[in-house]
């Protein structure tokens, strides 16, 4: 008997360590998105899942809901270890220059934010019923427009307006974007403006029951945006025949100097290799590709840069 209990206290050791070692060689990585209800934290939860399947479970992403970008880079000042974040990359640049909603505030760890990969990017969509007769910018004067309210895609889409010469021109609806859809149906708009990662859900659904066209922008209007470019491929949409040109504000994933390499490198080798699987179930993750590392104005983490070096991925000198 007390030979028996001997290998019995032996077996429980060792299965003790066992799971601490299993538990040491677990990285744990805190990845600060958005609010619940949005496509990017179905994005997020949707990379933690292709994380874990992609490194066995050695990697273990927690996503944080967020209130916005702004929250997100803020909290960079303050969160240690492995903090990734989703953010425009303009708005790291502007933390890291005390401007804008940073102003005042010291930039010291603003300056160790490091990007590893894009991710779908927002992009515009001036959605508008066929029976309108619009079918460019010239055509919306004397419609109603539903832009929403306090969100990026309605202070974008009031500027675009503005910057085309439409100012005053154009009827708004009163509505929050929620309501787009229905209202485009019923004939009480004759078009909405909503940004997001394409294929974007509301102007699916729009498409799916009435006939809309989603407007082109020139390569003049498209300057006048200042910012980037975005092809959205015919056929995305019901009866979308031909390529859609847009702009779109990139979003990236950062993280901070005080992540190591490897993780950095895991992360980022596992995003791209996953990023094909994770577009059979959501088409969004197909519009992102390795030029969209072009947009990126800042540095890359090394850990992320051995990666691309690896797979000739472009990578300017001053991302480096």
């Amino acid at each position: 008997m007390k030979i028996l209990r001997t290998f019995g206290v032996l077996t429980a050791g060792i299965m003790a360590l066992s799971v601490a070692t299993a538990a040491q060689a677990e990285t744990r990585v805190t990845l600060k998105s958005a609010k619940a209800a949005s496509s990017y934290y179905q994005m997020a939860a949707q990379f933690a899942e292709a994380m874990k399947t992609g490194t066995d479970g050695d990697v273990i992403v927690t996503v944080e809901e967020s209130q916005g970008s702004v929250q997100n880079v803020m909290e960079a000042m303050v969160r240690s270890g492995n903090y990734v974040f989703t953010s425009p990359p303009g708005l790291v640049g502007l933390a890291q220059n005390a401007k804008g909603p940073f102003e005042g505030r010291p930039t010291e760890k603003f300056q160790e934010v490091r990007a590893l990969f894009p991710i779908p990017s927002l992009t515009m969509h001036f959605v508008m019923r066929a029976d309108s007769g619009a079918t460019d910018f010239a055509g919306l004067e004397g419609k109603t427009i539903l832009l929403g309210k306090g969100s990026f895609g309605a202070s974008e889409g009031e500027k675009y307006l503005n910057l085309f010469g439409l100012e005053g021109k154009v009827e708004l609806a009163d509505a929050e974007l929620s309501n787009a859809v229905a209202a485009l149906k019923n004939g009480q708009i004759d078009g909405f403006v909503t940004a997001g990662s394409w294929p974007a859900p509301n102007v699916i659904e729009a498409a799916a029951g009435t006939d809309v066209t989603v407007l082109s922008l020139s390569d003049e209007q498209l300057a006048l945006t200042k910012r980037d470019k975005t092809v959205i491929p015919a056929g995305t949409y019901s009866g979308q025949d031909s390529d859609i040109t847009t702009a779109s504000l990139s979003v990236v994933a950062f993280a901070t100097t005080q992540m190591d390499d490897e993780t950095a490198y895991q992360l980022t080798k596992t995003f791209w290799q996953q990023k094909a699987k994770m577009g059979e179930s959501s088409s969004w993750w197909n519009g992102v590709a390795p030029e969209m590392l072009g947009n990126i104005g800042g540095k890359i983490h090394t850990g992320a840069l051995r990666y691309y070096a690896e797979s000739g991925f472009p990578v300017r000198d001053d991302q480096r």
